[in-house]
């Protein structure tokens, strides 16, 4: 069990999103909600205008709204916003928005009731997931959209999905004895006012590229071998006089993982003076991506216990103050920086693909096909790279730079951190297709150097290729194959089998 108080890691995230822990609010918590809420009623009973509590929202700041009407403010809130459209968002995405709304409202300043948050966690502990779409957030006065239609099952209004079937939220809430929440003042603008689905996406990027960054450089190291690539330029020696932190993680994992390699040895006295950058260069470039993506990550754990509605609830001063604390812009620029970071692992991954496939780089059979013209090996593999690098770098074109007024200019200037995270997801998704034919290839340019062995981590990794996926003799249909090897980067199996070969690989 999980209990929300002051500090939500990402590690306690993964456990609630994605192995279903359980969560529930800390004694400390409570008191902290329980006392904002009755400042928020105080307001309320001495009938002084306060944004959000007491007033229209957006341009109706001014709008003076009866005490008796105040809940049907909240209502009609909720069901106005709620006008996303798309594909919804996966479950992992949504399970991420009712887990850091619960944990930014659990912070004490947003005026709400602790049974708004226990509605919340009521939904992520019985696996009842709202249908959110996924389009429509512009990221400025938060997620509106999104954390609209999150609410409005809360309410009993709109779809859940609810083991395997996407159902009216009503039915489902009766079903489980859970009874829709009527939403009192202020508290559909605490629910609304946030970063949660932007924060959920980076989050589960920051997450998932983490065993991604270690791939790459086990792709890198393979490739390095299949071409009789040199050693040198991975010596601590060099990325010491120049010794970013991400450079010095690729170097060290890069040596560790061809360390014992026969097939280095072999070329001790070759007449060739440099590789290629794609090879030479990837402490530098890969480590350019890993400090770009801890960044974000530092990015993330802040916003992960950040209270980001509006107006804020200071209780002990007495004071409720209009900010700008749901701007999405501290994640809509990691989630570009992050997105670009990702592109540049495929970019100079399809160029170490183009090295082996090509004749004239490599001194390899064309397209390593054997009986090259009859086969054409693995030649469209790199076309389908190429796609997606081209493609990557479009959508790496950064959404932060962008702003489009909303609310009659009220709302002047928005963030697009929605679909910074969108892109950066979709950048990512396309990586791991790139990162997957480059170890295909690697594997296949690997047999024409037998018997030579490569480094300890490179073996280890082609063994379990070569476990699953056999040496492309003739050409057969081989997307299946490649699939298999995507998904042995996504579960993490690559990895760890270079790490019980070598030991540490960051």
């Amino acid at each position: 069990m999980i209990e929300l108080n002051d500090s939500l890691t990402l590690q306690d995230f993964i456990a609630v999103v994605r192995n279903f822990k359980e969560v529930r609010l800390s004694g400390a918590a409570r008191k902290r909600v329980e006392k904002s809420r009755t400042f928020i009623e105080k307001i309320i009973e001495q009938g002084d205008p306060v944004y959000g509590v007491n007033t229209g929202f957006g341009k109706f700041q001014n709008t003076r709204i009866e005490r008796d009407m105040l809940e049907e403010l909240q209502r009609n809130l909720i069901l106005s916003h709620s006008i996303g459209v798309g594909e919804p968002f996966p479950e992992d995405v949504v399970r991420g928005m009712l887990l850091l709304r619960a944990q930014s409202l659990a912070m004490g300043h947003s005026g709400v009731r602790p049974l708004v948050i226990e509605g919340l966690l009521n939904f992520l502990n019985h696996q009842v997931h709202p249908v959110v779409p996924s389009q429509g957030s512009v990221g400025s006065s938060g997620d509106l959209a999104p954390l609209s239609h999150l609410t409005l099952a809360l309410i009993g209004e709109g779809e859940v999905e609810y083991r395997g079937q996407v159902r009216p939220a009503r039915e489902v809430l009766d079903e489980l004895g859970l009874r829709p929440i009527v939403l009192q003042a202020k508290e559909g603008l605490a629910l609304i006012n946030g970063t949660q689905a932007m924060c959920s996406l980076l989050a589960l990027l920051i997450h998932d590229v983490e065993i991604l960054l270690s791939s790459v450089d086990i792709a890198a190291a393979s490739t390095v071998e299949a071409l009789k690539g040199s050693h040198k330029p991975f010596s601590e020696g060099i990325v010491r006089l120049r010794p970013h932190p991400g450079a010095r993680q690729v170097s060290e994992n890069l040596r560790n993982l061809l360390q014992h390699s026969e097939i280095e040895v072999s070329h001790e006295n070759c007449e060739k003076v440099q590789d290629a950058y794609s090879l030479r260069a990837t402490p530098q470039v890969h480590g350019a991506s890993r400090d770009a993506l801890r960044h974000a990550r530092e990015i993330l754990d802040i916003e992960m216990n950040s209270v980001t509605d509006n107006p804020l609830i200071f209780p002990d001063e007495e004071k409720v103050i209009s900010g700008g604390n749901f701007h999405g812009q501290p994640l809509a620029l990691a989630a570009d920086y992050a997105g670009i970071a990702i592109a540049e692992l495929a970019n100079i991954s399809e160029r170490r693909i183009e090295q082996m496939l090509n004749p004239a780089l490599s001194g390899l059979p064309a397209f390593l096909a054997e009986q090259g013209g009859l086969n054409s090996g693995l030649m469209i593999s790199q076309y389908t790279a190429a796609s997606l690098v081209s493609e990557n770098k479009v959508l790496a074109h950064p959404a932060s730079v962008d702003s489009i007024p909303t609310s009659a200019n009220q709302e002047d200037h928005v963030s697009m951190g929605t679909i910074a995270c969108r892109k950066a997801h979709q950048i990512f998704e396309n990586t791991l297709w790139v990162i997957a034919i480059e170890l295909v290839s690697a594997a296949q340019a690997l047999d024409f150097q037998a018997p030579l062995k490569p480094g300890k981590g490179v073996k280890a990794v082609y063994d379990l290729i070569r476990s699953e996926i056999p040496h492309l003799e003739r050409d057969r249909y081989f997307k299946p194959e490649v699939s298999k090897i995507r998904e042995m980067i996504r579960s993490g199996r690559l990895v760890q089998a270079a790490r019980e070969a070598v030991g540490q690989v960051h």
